[in-house]
């Protein structure tokens, strides 16, 4: 199954205007670390140190990680960086639930690799 970019575009800039996004790498590791972060989204563009730093943070919190392609971000936030964190809640299910959609068999662990590329 492919992903509904559109749909996750609205939803992005919808965490953006409800002020449920948080961005930039300190802030994206502190909303995974303290358990309130519902699923990161981060750039297909993301360099390999950037993308093994929060693989690994994640796996280890549980939370679930879409990939999603180069500049989609920037596209649909208005935001420069590489990584989106979504608080729990109701954003971040649905967010899930779209990226679950899209390929079910990398996201049913729920500890990330939900790519979207």
């Amino acid at each position: 199954m492919f992903l509904d970019e559109q749909k996750l575009r609205g939803l992005m800039g919808l965490c953006v205007r409800a002020r449920q996004a948080v961005f930039g790498e300190d802030g994206c590791l502190k909303t995974i670390r303290s358990g309130n972060c519902g699923v990161l989204l981060m750039d297909s563009g993301a360099s390999p140190a950037t993308k093994k730093k929060y693989r690994d943070a994640c796996a280890h919190a549980g939370v679930t990680l879409g990939i999603i392609p180069e500049g989609m971000l920037l596209e649909a936030t208005s935001r420069p960086g590489m990584a989106m964190a979504i608080p729990k809640g109701g954003l971040a299910q649905q967010i899930t639930r779209l990226l679950d959609a899209a390929d079910p068999i990398q996201s049913a662990n729920n500890c990330g690799g939900a790519s979207v590329e």
